[in-house]
């Protein structure tokens, strides 16, 4: 009897696998993973790639990215559709496989359903998941009729965007609004609501006391929505969630005191969980360079809080990453005024997040001992999974889990300039003029290599739009 050949295998790699590390490698047919182990025991196949003793991880899942977000050129649906391509491009080049896309929109979001699939299917180097924003109430009426679609997580932005940048089209959502959502889906299987924590009550009072003083700078910035802004919010969801027996994930989670606070909830037995992102690891409101490339919401904050997130990474508290990744025209961004420009009109969001997601948590995390390879591994790509529902298939190097892996070498470094990303036009990001050490060799996406040594060696489309059922929001 001839044994099965593979069509891809891996080999002399450090295979980071949910039971630990092993030196071997990994075999994939039909765009699933068939072994996993000594090379002794993988089947041949038609290609293989010598890892040189570098690491074999799962790719990165990045559950928390705005495509759409092209505006100054494109409308929401068109530019949903570029932004998939452009956007994705740098996903693959950045060891990213799979993506949770935010869909945003006043409208209905059901009736387009069909739309946002094809969006991506025809338009995305990887697989790709949604959530949907809830801003008005007939999106909490269709909270049943997305979860049939696959649509499990639901975000609201609690108390912000009552003033700030209107042009983005969000409306927020007081505590009335909040209870009913997280009430609603405490009965969906499956489902989380997602939260943007700020009391923009207090920011805009801050605001308006530091435009008086004529402050233009980005720790104003940060000053005009501070700390207390996000404890306050992420106070009352612990509580809300809480009452509702309902489960809650902070998005983007700045503060130091954020930690605290979950920590608090999650010891008291309430489904409270976080994410960071690696800005928010690596900058503070220090970096005067950035100018209104670094205005985020939430801002950028001091050391104190930047270490209190690394420690929440280890202890569990924080328990998944992502980028918030905005693919804004440098134009809408800057609105005209350069980098250095008026920090109050400027557009919040980071560009290009995506694609340095990996390598800035090697560089910053693994390569800085502040966090094991295995570590970065479950908060980047395996508990992305499981929140979301996509794990076991995603997140994780096993037999009949999909063949999406990178592999990384520690030592390869690159200065983050414009020929570093291979996203839209023109490239920028809160890293430029960094040097990241740490950084994929080649990304392999449903057991194809997509990308080897910077090289991309596939078209777009032909990938799967992600349905997620009510498994995966308990971690361990």
């Amino acid at each position: 009897m001839v044994e099965e050949t593979a069509d891809l295998r891996v080999v002399n790699a450090r295979v980071i696998t949910q039971h630990g590390t092993i030196s071997g490698g990994v075999a994939a047919r039909d765009g699933v993973i068939v072994a996993v182990g000594d090379e002794s025991n993988l089947p041949e196949a038609a290609e293989e790639i010598d890892a040189e003793g570098n690491y074999l991880i799962p790719g990165f899942i990045d559950p928390h990215v705005h495509w759409g977000l092209s505006r100054y050129e494109f409308e929401y649906h068109e530019g949903l559709e570029h932004d998939f391509e452009t956007e994705t491009r740098g996903a693959v080049h950045g060891g990213v496989t799979s993506v949770v896309n935010f869909l945003l929109q006043k409208e209905r979001y059901l009736p387009d359903m069909d739309f946002f699939k094809r969006a991506g299917e025809e338009n995305s180097y990887i697989d790709f998941a949604y959530h949907a924003i809830v801003h008005q109430d007939h999106h909490i009426e269709e909270i049943e009729g997305l979860a049939e679609e696959g649509i499990r997580s639901y975000k609201v932005f609690f108390n912000w965007y009552k003033h700030a940048s209107p042009e983005l089209g969000i409306d927020h959502s007081d505590a009335g609004r909040t209870y009913k959502v997280l009430n609603r889906v405490a009965d969906i299987p499956g489902g989380v609501v997602m939260f943007h924590a700020e009391n923009e009550d207090l920011a805009i009072e801050r605001r308006k006391e530091l435009q008086a003083e004529g402050r233009n700078d980005l720790q104003a910035w940060s000053e005009s929505a501070p700390n207390i802004c996000e404890a306050m919010q992420i106070e009352q969801i612990g509580r809300l969630t809480e009452y509702t027996d309902s489960r809650a994930y902070i998005v983007h989670m700045s503060t130091g005191e954020g930690v605290d606070i979950c920590e608090r909830f999650q010891k008291k037995g309430v489904n409270l969980h976080a994410e960071t992102l690696p800005a928010f690891l690596s900058h503070t409101y220090e970096r005067d360079d950035l100018g209104v490339w670094g205005k985020i919401s939430p801002p950028l904050r001091g050391e104190a809080s930047k270490k209190r997130l690394w420690e929440g990474l280890r202890t569990g508290v924080v328990d998944t990453v992502g980028t918030d990744h905005c693919p804004h025209k440098i134009e809408f961004k800057e609105k005209g005024e350069g980098k250095h420009g008026d920090i109050w009109e400027a557009i919040p969001g980071d560009s290009n997040g995506i694609e340095y997601f990996l390598p800035v948590m090697m560089s910053e995390g693994v390569n800085k001992n502040r966090l094991s390879m295995e570590r970065v591994v479950e908060v980047c790509s395996t508990n992305n999974a499981k929140r979301f529902g996509l794990y076991p298939r995603k997140g994780v190097i096993a037999e009949g889990s999909d063949a999406d892996m990178v592999i990384v070498d520690l030592e390869k470094s690159a200065v983050v300039d414009d020929d570093f990303y291979h996203t839209m036009e023109p490239r920028y990001s809160t890293f430029h003029g960094q040097e990241l050490t740490g950084l994929p060799t080649h990304t392999i996406v449903g057991g194809e290599v997509v990308v080897e040594d910077g090289e991309l060696l596939v078209e777009p489309g032909d990938r799967n739009y992600l349905g997620r059922g009510p498994e995966g929001v308990d971690l361990e």
